[in-house]
């Protein structure tokens, strides 16, 4: 249902475009994002946007330098990641819910509808 990709090895500063394909029917209905965990550490909210693509909501540590957006004609979101750091390090995961307040309210993601396998991302210094 949901599909990630694009994850890699890249250096400190580097950017790298996560994709996430999804079915017709997740894409058309529901809110979409990336969580990702870190090696040792919960899961964590990184960024969801509407159905709509018309709201976004980024976690503090990641505004600025990461940008999701939304392809309505590939079923694809995306994530352009730039300036990463170390602490990017991680495996990113695709999810899909109501609304983009249930993503980022959600205590590691805990309860979303769908998730899609990970990919993993690391940031070398």
């Amino acid at each position: 249902q949901l599909q990630a990709s694009g994850g890699g090895l890249v250096q400190t500063g580097d950017s790298l475009r996560l994709s996430c394909i999804a079915s017709e029917r997740i894409f058309s209905t529901y809110a979409l994002g990336w969580f990702r965990q870190a090696p040792g550490k919960e899961r964590e909210f990184v960024v969801a946007i509407s159905r709509s693509g018309g709201l976004t909501y980024y976690a503090d540590s990641v505004k600025g330098r990461f940008t999701i957006s939304r392809d309505n004609v590939k079923n694809t979101v995306y994530l352009q990641m730039n300036s990463l750091k170390p602490e990017d390090t991680a495996v990113y995961y695709c999810a899909a819910d109501a609304t983009i307040a249930t993503m980022r309210r959600a205590p590691g993601g805990y309860g979303m509808d769908y998730w899609g396998k990970g990919t993993l991302v690391t940031v070398s210094s």
